[in-house]
């Protein structure tokens, strides 16, 4: 490949900024168009009033994903363990009392990033040329040209490139992208059946200005059938200073408003731990059904449906069309490992394709 060769990446979450740090060193221009304001995709940290990171999207890894940890490792990043020790609290009837059990300090514990899995989103864009991440650009088409492929966003503005390689939710792609010429029956009727991983997922987030759950021997882990909350963890941050809760809202309260949302979840809390549960510096959620991640009136899917699908790892458009994402991969397919393995697997395939020169 000469180095006037160019890739489109569509999508600046895990997987498509991963898939352009791979490429860095290859005599390739790589553009990364992002249609939302904000680079990460499912990875969304934000800042409490006390400056502690909370995790609205994606938060935990384990040593079972080794091609995140040797990416984190290569950036320099830090992880630690999550704290799990104490009592744990367990809601089976909102009329019963909470059940209590004791939990030691993991063996075999899940680790966050220190500063936040933004941190991962951050550190890879500095590892590349700003001035080819594009935010608020979304791609509504993709059509075949002798020389390449052109790329045309929802403002009419056209990019062309040797390759275009789509990182985004596949029913999105289906929904919102025209693909000139049309992919094949097979490929048009899988892709809106792909399950996105954390489509319609309720994250929330509350910060505290004490940890008074772990002074009295909470873990901050709880399991409710009876709640608004029904999962949640602690969050206290790396360095031991900051303190809060993330964990998921029971997907009915889609229909309430934030305000309601809050309301149910600090009275939950409050019932729970006491009255200083009552009294948070910053309270966040995240419903996860924005225009970026589902498309239309979604389709509920089983969980990982038709993820890592064969017909997911071909190159279309006489091998000028690749897709990616963490729902493509075969190994932990819709988690931050699924990205990274599916941006290795691209960056080799489009490596062979061409041999880079």
């Amino acid at each position: 490949m000469q180095s006037n060769d160019s890739i489109i990446i569509i999508g600046g979450g895990l997987s498509g900024l991963s898939l352009a740090y791979y490429l860095r060193d290859q005599p390739v221009n790589v553009t990364i168009l992002e249609a939302s304001p904000r680079l990460g995709g499912r990875i969304h940290t934000v800042a409490g009033v006390l400056a502690t990171p909370l995790e609205l999207g994606a938060t935990w890894f384990s040593t079972k994903h080794p091609n995140l940890l040797a990416l984190i490792e290569e950036l320099g990043l830090t992880i630690f363990p999550q704290f799990s020790e104490g009592i744990s609290l367990f809601q089976s009837k909102s009329f019963e009392p909470s059940q209590q059990f004791f939990i030691p300090a993991s063996q075999s514990p899940s680790y966050r990033l220190a500063g936040g899995t933004g941190q991962l989103i951050e550190t890879l864009a500095k590892q590349l040329d700003t001035s080819s991440i594009h935010v608020n650009t979304e791609v509504t088409g993709i059509w075949e040209v002798p020389e390449g492929v052109i790329v045309e966003t929802a403002t009419g503005q056209k990019y062309h490139a040797n390759r275009v390689v789509s990182c985004i939710p596949l029913p999105v792609v289906s929904s919102k992208v025209k693909i000139t010429p049309e992919l094949s029956l097979a490929v048009g009727e899988l892709l809106p059946t792909v399950q996105t991983w954390m489509g319609g997922s309720i994250k929330f987030a509350v910060e505290y200005a004490t940890p008074f759950w772990r002074t009295n021997g909470y873990s901050g882990m709880l399991y409710s059938q009876a709640d608004i909350v029904v999962e949640m963890y602690d969050h206290t941050s790396a360095d031991g200073q900051r303190y809060g809760f993330t964990g998921f809202l029971n997907g009915g309260s889609a229909s309430f408003t934030q305000e309601v949302r809050k309301e149910l979840v600090l009275r939950q809390l409050g019932e729970l731990f006491g009255s200083e549960a009552l009294q948070p510096t910053t309270y966040f959620d995240k419903l996860w059904n924005d225009e970026f991640l589902v498309a239309g009136n979604p389709v509920i899917h089983r969980p990982h449906q038709n993820n890592g699908h064969p017909l997911l790892h071909q190159a279309y458009l006489n091998e000028k069309l690749y897709f990616g994402g963490t729902e493509t991969s075969n190994e932990s397919p819709g988690y931050m490992e699924g990205a990274v393995v599916a941006a290795k697997r691209l960056a080799a395939q489009l490596t062979s394709a061409v041999s880079f020169s």
